[in-house]
């Protein structure tokens, strides 16, 4: 197998400390099996994407050294792209296009609350044998769902938790095209995942709901026997309170301690061992991490941000270099 793995940050803010890591951990499982490493920016949220929060992503890939064999590629210029896939799984039945307005799906999920019921789409649009489907109604444009299986379980051998097995009863006909004709997240990283080739998926374990999803996706475009990636979910990292980093309590951006001056060795170093050992070692150089970053031992607990510890790291390297 060529290994293939990407990083895929959206351009609506810096690039968080925790994608960091995401990056270094596919950028080094990538370059230990001398595969490729792409960049690609998911930058479908129009209205909260810039272009200043590219090139801080940009920059702060730069600034660790993390190089791309591939990118980036932008979303929001696959759209035509996107649009035939949708048109595809149209014709073949694994999409449908809904006329529910918003006050309908409000509607139906105070209904499904009344009645103590999980708030989930109906399928009231969705087409099958002997189904009459409702009048198309003038003046609304339709979304796109996938016609999610109804049956059976949706189950992955994760890199990081291992075996993961979800019932598809649980998941509802998710939107993949909006009435713009802008792709959804779970949607558009299917269609690039496909399209790149990307064999190994890091990433953070907020995305494990969005899983089965993907790979239900995934069956649909390329068939079922196709391959897919393996998706790995680290767990995210905490602040030194015990919360979900964020930037309400901090630094947590990778420009922020380049500023401050820490070296980027040092900042690799310390991301690494934020959720992956390798043994007893504290210390150790990018090419070290790259001989030995092999995709086993990361941690399936969170881990805590620590600055003494970050300090303590920087102290070493700031030693370990030239004059």
């Amino acid at each position: 197998m060529n290994v293939r793995t990407r990083i895929a940050p959206s351009p609506t803010g810096f690039l968080h400390l925790g994608t960091a890591r995401t990056a270094l951990y596919s950028w080094a499982y990538a370059r230990h099996h001398g595969g490729q490493f792409v960049l690609r920016i998911e930058d479908t949220d129009v209205a909260r994407s810039s272009e200043e929060s590219v090139q801080q992503i940009l920059d702060s890939m730069a600034w660790l050294g993390l190089d791309y064999d591939e990118g980036p590629h932008y979303q929001m210029q696959r759209l035509e792209r996107y649009h035939a896939v949708v048109e595809q799984m149209v014709a073949a039945g694994t999409a449908y296009r809904c006329y529910c307005t918003p006050d309908e799906l409000d509607a139906m999920r105070e209904a499904q609350r009344a009645r103590g019921e999980k708030t989930r789409y109906d399928g009231r649009w969705r087409p099958a044998p002997g189904k009459v489907l409702p009048p198309v109604p003038e003046g609304v444009k339709p979304v796109v769902r996938f016609a999610n299986p109804t049956h059976g379980n949706v189950t992955w051998d994760d890199l990081v938790k291992g075996p993961i097995s979800i019932s598809n009863e649980e998941i509802d006909d998710l939107i993949i095209l909006r009435p713009d004709g802008v792709p959804t997240y779970n949607f558009a990283v299917v269609v690039d995942d496909w399209d790149m080739r990307i064999t190994h998926v890091f990433r953070g374990d907020e995305h494990i709901n969005n899983t089965p999803w993907q790979i239900n996706i995934f069956r649909a475009i390329a068939g079922p026997e196709a391959v897919l990636p393996q998706y790995g979910h680290c767990p995210i990292i905490l602040g030194d309170d015990g919360l979900k980093l964020s930037k309400r309590r901090g630094a947590v951006s990778v420009t922020a301690y380049q500023e401050l001056g820490y070296l980027p060795e040092a900042m690799l170093n310390y991301l690494a061992r934020l959720g992956w050992n390798h043994g007893d070692e504290e210390l150790f150089t990018l090419q070290q991490m790259v001989q030995w970053f092999d995709g086993s031992h990361l941690a399936k607990s969170p881990a805590q941000w620590d600055p003494a510890k970050l300090a303590w790291v920087n102290a070493h390297h700031m030693k370990q270099a030239d004059d």
